[in-house]
Protein backbone atom coordinates (compact mmCIF):
# COMPACT_ATOMS: atom_id res chain seq x y z
CA UNK A 1 0.00 0.00 0.00
CA UNK A 2 2.69 2.66 1.64
CA UNK A 3 4.32 1.82 -2.14
CA UNK A 4 1.30 2.16 -4.15
CA UNK A 5 0.30 5.91 -2.53
CA UNK A 6 4.04 6.88 -4.21
CA UNK A 7 2.20 6.88 -7.70
CA UNK A 8 -0.74 9.02 -6.32
CA UNK A 9 0.35 12.24 -6.92
CA UNK A 10 -2.27 15.72 -7.87
CA UNK A 11 0.05 19.35 -8.99
CA UNK A 12 -1.30 22.25 -10.02
CA UNK A 13 0.35 25.46 -11.07
CA UNK A 14 -1.13 29.25 -11.49
CA UNK A 15 -0.30 30.03 -14.53
CA UNK A 16 -1.36 33.64 -13.45
CA UNK A 17 1.14 34.42 -11.20
CA UNK A 18 4.01 33.22 -13.85
CA UNK A 19 5.57 36.51 -16.06
CA UNK A 20 8.74 35.03 -17.44
CA UNK A 21 10.87 37.12 -19.38
CA UNK A 22 11.44 35.81 -23.05
CA UNK A 23 14.35 34.12 -22.24
CA UNK A 24 13.61 32.53 -18.86
CA UNK A 25 10.58 31.06 -20.84
CA UNK A 26 13.12 29.88 -23.54
CA UNK A 27 15.21 28.62 -20.96
CA UNK A 28 12.48 26.57 -19.21
CA UNK A 29 11.20 24.82 -22.43
CA UNK A 30 14.90 24.13 -22.94
CA UNK A 31 14.33 21.34 -20.45
CA UNK A 32 11.74 19.68 -23.04
CA UNK A 33 12.09 18.09 -26.36
CA UNK A 34 12.84 19.89 -29.74
CA UNK A 35 9.53 18.26 -31.15
CA UNK A 36 7.31 19.76 -28.42
CA UNK A 37 9.03 23.38 -28.85
CA UNK A 38 6.50 24.26 -31.90
CA UNK A 39 3.15 22.52 -30.07
CA UNK A 40 3.70 25.43 -27.54
CA UNK A 41 5.04 28.68 -29.86
CA UNK A 42 2.45 28.42 -32.27
CA UNK A 43 0.24 30.01 -29.69
CA UNK A 44 -0.02 33.63 -30.30
CA UNK A 45 -1.33 34.31 -26.94
CA UNK A 46 0.98 34.27 -24.09
CA UNK A 47 -1.41 33.30 -22.07
CA UNK A 48 -1.73 30.11 -23.94
CA UNK A 49 1.74 29.62 -24.61
CA UNK A 50 2.14 29.48 -20.89
CA UNK A 51 -0.63 26.50 -20.57
CA UNK A 52 0.74 24.67 -23.03
CA UNK A 53 4.36 25.20 -21.32
CA UNK A 54 3.66 24.43 -18.20
CA UNK A 55 1.38 21.46 -18.52
CA UNK A 56 4.19 19.69 -20.89
CA UNK A 57 6.88 20.44 -17.78
CA UNK A 58 3.93 18.90 -15.62
CA UNK A 59 3.92 15.74 -17.10
CA UNK A 60 7.78 15.52 -17.34
CA UNK A 61 8.48 16.73 -13.55
CA UNK A 62 6.08 13.97 -12.16
CA UNK A 63 7.31 11.07 -14.09
CA UNK A 64 11.07 12.42 -12.87
CA UNK A 65 10.02 12.76 -9.78
CA UNK A 66 8.02 9.25 -9.23
CA UNK A 67 10.57 7.06 -11.25
CA UNK A 68 13.76 9.40 -10.80
CA UNK A 69 14.31 9.53 -14.56
CA UNK A 70 16.14 12.03 -15.99
CA UNK A 71 14.17 13.99 -18.10
CA UNK A 72 16.23 13.31 -21.51
CA UNK A 73 15.47 9.95 -20.93
CA UNK A 74 12.03 10.38 -20.45
CA UNK A 75 9.57 9.66 -23.98
CA UNK A 76 6.10 10.81 -23.89
CA UNK A 77 3.52 10.07 -26.57
CA UNK A 78 -0.29 10.62 -27.07
CA UNK A 79 -2.78 8.14 -28.30
CA UNK A 80 -4.51 9.08 -31.15
CA UNK A 81 -7.21 10.60 -29.34
CA UNK A 82 -4.68 12.75 -27.86
CA UNK A 83 -4.25 10.99 -24.66
CA UNK A 84 -0.22 11.52 -23.09
CA UNK A 85 1.09 8.48 -21.88
CA UNK A 86 4.76 7.20 -20.79
CA UNK A 87 6.37 4.81 -23.24
CA UNK A 88 9.00 2.77 -21.63
CA UNK A 89 9.82 -0.76 -21.26
CA UNK A 90 8.02 -0.57 -18.04
CA UNK A 91 10.94 -2.37 -16.65
CA UNK A 92 11.54 -0.04 -14.00
CA UNK A 93 7.94 0.71 -13.30
CA UNK A 94 6.60 -0.81 -10.20
CA UNK A 95 3.20 -0.02 -10.38
CA UNK A 96 0.53 -2.11 -11.75
CA UNK A 97 -0.74 0.53 -13.96
CA UNK A 98 0.76 3.62 -13.62
CA UNK A 99 -0.94 6.56 -16.00
CA UNK A 100 -1.70 10.36 -15.16
CA UNK A 101 -3.48 13.30 -16.82
CA UNK A 102 -3.69 17.08 -17.54
CA UNK A 103 -5.67 20.19 -18.19
CA UNK A 104 -5.85 23.44 -18.59
CA UNK A 105 -7.95 26.25 -18.70
CA UNK A 106 -8.51 29.65 -17.18
CA UNK A 107 -5.22 30.62 -14.43
CA UNK A 108 -4.70 26.93 -13.68
CA UNK A 109 -2.35 23.63 -15.35
CA UNK A 110 -2.58 20.43 -13.27
CA UNK A 111 -1.71 16.89 -13.47
CA UNK A 112 -2.65 13.68 -11.53
CA UNK A 113 -1.54 10.74 -11.53
CA UNK A 114 -2.43 6.88 -10.38
CA UNK A 115 -0.52 3.70 -10.36
CA UNK A 116 -3.53 1.27 -10.75
CA UNK A 117 -6.65 2.83 -11.87
CA UNK A 118 -7.66 5.31 -14.69
CA UNK A 119 -7.29 8.55 -14.14
CA UNK A 120 -8.89 11.48 -15.25
CA UNK A 121 -8.54 15.04 -15.17
CA UNK A 122 -10.23 18.73 -16.28
CA UNK A 123 -10.21 21.98 -15.01
CA UNK A 124 -13.07 24.60 -15.93
CA UNK A 125 -12.86 28.29 -15.84
CA UNK A 126 -16.36 29.72 -14.81
CA UNK A 127 -16.63 32.54 -17.90
CA UNK A 128 -19.62 34.34 -19.03
CA UNK A 129 -20.54 34.20 -22.89
CA UNK A 130 -20.36 37.85 -24.46
CA UNK A 131 -22.42 38.27 -27.46
CA UNK A 132 -25.79 36.11 -26.07
CA UNK A 133 -27.77 35.12 -22.76
CA UNK A 134 -26.74 32.12 -20.69
CA UNK A 135 -29.67 30.28 -21.38
CA UNK A 136 -28.70 30.53 -25.29
CA UNK A 137 -25.22 29.78 -25.03
CA UNK A 138 -25.51 26.72 -22.73
CA UNK A 139 -28.63 25.46 -25.15
CA UNK A 140 -25.76 24.83 -27.29
CA UNK A 141 -24.48 21.88 -25.41
CA UNK A 142 -28.01 20.07 -24.48
CA UNK A 143 -27.22 17.02 -26.42
CA UNK A 144 -24.44 16.55 -24.37
CA UNK A 145 -26.67 15.96 -21.48
CA UNK A 146 -29.14 13.23 -19.81
CA UNK A 147 -32.98 14.35 -19.37
CA UNK A 148 -32.30 14.13 -15.30
CA UNK A 149 -28.97 16.96 -15.77
CA UNK A 150 -30.43 19.38 -18.09
CA UNK A 151 -33.28 19.64 -15.76
CA UNK A 152 -30.84 20.40 -13.01
CA UNK A 153 -28.54 22.47 -14.74
CA UNK A 154 -32.36 24.85 -15.83
CA UNK A 155 -33.36 24.33 -12.36
CA UNK A 156 -30.21 25.71 -10.56
CA UNK A 157 -31.00 29.65 -9.53
CA UNK A 158 -30.50 32.32 -11.12
CA UNK A 159 -28.50 32.92 -14.31
CA UNK A 160 -25.03 33.01 -12.77
CA UNK A 161 -25.95 29.54 -11.22
CA UNK A 162 -27.32 28.19 -13.54
CA UNK A 163 -24.02 29.02 -15.79
CA UNK A 164 -22.35 27.47 -12.51
CA UNK A 165 -23.88 24.21 -12.32
CA UNK A 166 -23.46 24.02 -16.57
CA UNK A 167 -19.80 24.20 -15.96
CA UNK A 168 -19.68 21.66 -12.95
CA UNK A 169 -21.71 18.88 -15.10
CA UNK A 170 -19.80 19.52 -18.28
CA UNK A 171 -16.15 19.35 -15.92
CA UNK A 172 -17.37 15.60 -14.34
CA UNK A 173 -17.95 14.46 -17.79
CA UNK A 174 -14.70 15.56 -19.18
CA UNK A 175 -12.67 13.81 -16.09
CA UNK A 176 -14.19 10.41 -17.15
CA UNK A 177 -14.39 10.73 -20.97
CA UNK A 178 -10.59 11.25 -20.53
CA UNK A 179 -9.71 8.76 -18.06
CA UNK A 180 -11.15 6.22 -20.55
CA UNK A 181 -8.99 7.67 -23.56
CA UNK A 182 -11.86 8.88 -25.45
CA UNK A 183 -12.41 12.14 -27.43
CA UNK A 184 -15.15 14.51 -27.94
CA UNK A 185 -17.05 11.95 -30.44
CA UNK A 186 -18.05 9.56 -27.41
CA UNK A 187 -21.89 10.21 -26.77
CA UNK A 188 -21.94 12.47 -23.44
CA UNK A 189 -25.77 12.31 -22.49
CA UNK A 190 -25.33 8.63 -22.12
CA UNK A 191 -22.91 9.29 -19.11
CA UNK A 192 -24.96 10.51 -16.23
CA UNK A 193 -23.76 11.69 -13.00
CA UNK A 194 -25.80 12.11 -9.50
CA UNK A 195 -24.48 13.65 -6.72
CA UNK A 196 -25.16 15.67 -3.22
CA UNK A 197 -24.26 18.94 -3.45
CA UNK A 198 -21.30 17.79 -5.47
CA UNK A 199 -20.31 15.01 -2.79
CA UNK A 200 -20.83 11.85 -3.14
CA UNK A 201 -20.66 11.79 -7.23
CA UNK A 202 -21.02 8.55 -8.98
CA UNK A 203 -21.80 7.95 -12.77
CA UNK A 204 -24.33 5.87 -14.80
CA UNK A 205 -23.61 5.23 -18.52
CA UNK A 206 -27.35 4.06 -20.21
CA UNK A 207 -28.68 3.68 -16.47
CA UNK A 208 -26.32 1.17 -15.02
CA UNK A 209 -24.34 2.92 -12.10
CA UNK A 210 -20.16 1.86 -12.40
CA UNK A 211 -19.44 0.76 -9.09
CA UNK A 212 -15.81 0.49 -9.22
CA UNK A 213 -15.34 4.33 -10.59
CA UNK A 214 -14.94 7.60 -8.00
CA UNK A 215 -15.27 10.91 -9.04
CA UNK A 216 -14.20 13.93 -6.87
CA UNK A 217 -14.89 17.88 -7.98
CA UNK A 218 -14.08 20.88 -5.95
CA UNK A 219 -13.69 24.78 -6.74
CA UNK A 220 -10.41 26.62 -7.02
CA UNK A 221 -11.20 29.96 -5.82
CA UNK A 222 -14.62 32.05 -7.30
CA UNK A 223 -14.21 30.46 -10.79
CA UNK A 224 -12.57 27.78 -11.41
CA UNK A 225 -14.13 24.14 -10.51
CA UNK A 226 -11.59 20.99 -10.96
CA UNK A 227 -12.94 17.04 -11.48
CA UNK A 228 -10.91 13.78 -10.82
CA UNK A 229 -12.28 10.63 -12.41
CA UNK A 230 -10.74 7.07 -11.13
CA UNK A 231 -11.75 3.86 -12.38
CA UNK A 232 -11.43 0.46 -13.52
CA UNK A 233 -9.44 0.14 -17.23
CA UNK A 234 -11.48 -2.61 -18.17
CA UNK A 235 -13.91 0.06 -20.17
CA UNK A 236 -10.84 2.34 -22.11
CA UNK A 237 -10.75 2.40 -25.13
CA UNK A 238 -8.80 -0.26 -26.79
CA UNK A 239 -5.97 1.88 -28.47
CA UNK A 240 -5.22 3.37 -24.69
CA UNK A 241 -5.08 0.01 -23.42
CA UNK A 242 -2.20 -0.89 -25.21
CA UNK A 243 -0.74 1.59 -23.71
CA UNK A 244 -1.31 0.50 -20.56
CA UNK A 245 1.15 -2.62 -18.76
CA UNK A 246 -2.14 -4.14 -17.06
CA UNK A 247 -6.06 -4.25 -17.93
CA UNK A 248 -7.56 -6.86 -15.30
CA UNK A 249 -7.52 -7.43 -12.22
CA UNK A 250 -8.95 -9.61 -9.15
CA UNK A 251 -11.29 -8.17 -7.45
CA UNK A 252 -9.02 -7.69 -4.32
CA UNK A 253 -6.54 -5.89 -6.46
CA UNK A 254 -8.22 -3.39 -7.97
CA UNK A 255 -10.51 -2.64 -4.36
CA UNK A 256 -6.83 -1.64 -2.91
CA UNK A 257 -5.82 0.44 -6.11
CA UNK A 258 -9.34 2.15 -5.60
CA UNK A 259 -9.36 2.61 -2.00
CA UNK A 260 -6.04 4.31 -2.21
CA UNK A 261 -5.99 8.16 -0.86
CA UNK A 262 -7.30 11.03 -2.95
CA UNK A 263 -4.10 12.87 -1.78
CA UNK A 264 -5.03 16.98 -2.36
CA UNK A 265 -3.50 18.75 -5.00
CA UNK A 266 -0.11 20.68 -4.32
CA UNK A 267 0.04 24.21 -5.86
CA UNK A 268 3.50 24.43 -7.38
CA UNK A 269 5.80 27.41 -8.88
CA UNK A 270 7.08 27.05 -12.52
CA UNK A 271 10.68 27.13 -10.94
CA UNK A 272 9.87 24.04 -9.19
CA UNK A 273 9.60 21.84 -11.78
CA UNK A 274 12.91 22.50 -14.09
CA UNK A 275 15.51 20.16 -13.25
CA UNK A 276 17.72 23.74 -12.62
CA UNK A 277 17.39 27.15 -11.35
CA UNK A 278 19.22 29.52 -13.30
CA UNK A 279 20.12 31.73 -10.25
CA UNK A 280 20.55 28.74 -7.82
CA UNK A 281 21.87 25.99 -10.14
CA UNK A 282 21.10 22.53 -9.27
CA UNK A 283 17.64 23.01 -7.34
CA UNK A 284 15.63 19.55 -7.55
CA UNK A 285 12.20 19.47 -8.64
CA UNK A 286 9.53 20.27 -5.33
CA UNK A 287 12.48 20.73 -3.23
CA UNK A 288 12.19 24.54 -3.20
CA UNK A 289 9.31 25.73 -0.61
CA UNK A 290 6.53 24.69 1.21
CA UNK A 291 3.60 24.04 -0.94
CA UNK A 292 -0.26 24.75 -0.50
CA UNK A 293 -2.80 21.82 -0.65
CA UNK A 294 -6.40 21.91 -1.92
CA UNK A 295 -8.38 19.17 -1.09
CA UNK A 296 -12.00 17.58 -1.84
CA UNK A 297 -14.86 15.56 -0.74
CA UNK A 298 -15.76 12.08 -2.66
CA UNK A 299 -17.88 9.57 -2.75
CA UNK A 300 -17.30 5.88 -0.88
CA UNK A 301 -18.26 2.69 -2.19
Amino acid sequence: MEELKKGVRRWLVDVSEWNPSPHYFSFAMSFLPQHLHNSITRFVKIEDQKRALVSRLLQYALVHQVFGIPFDNIIIKRTLQGKPYLESDLSYVSFPNFNFNVSHHGDYVAIASEPICLVGLDIVSYSRPENETIPDFIQHFSSYFSTSEWDKINNAGTCDQILNEFYRYWCVKESFVKAIGTGVGYRLDRVEFHHDRWTNIFVKIDGKELKDWKFWQFELGPRHSISIAKGHPRIATENYKNTLKQTEFDEEEYHLGLELPNVGFELLTVEQLIPVSPSEGGIPPLACQENQTYTSSHRST
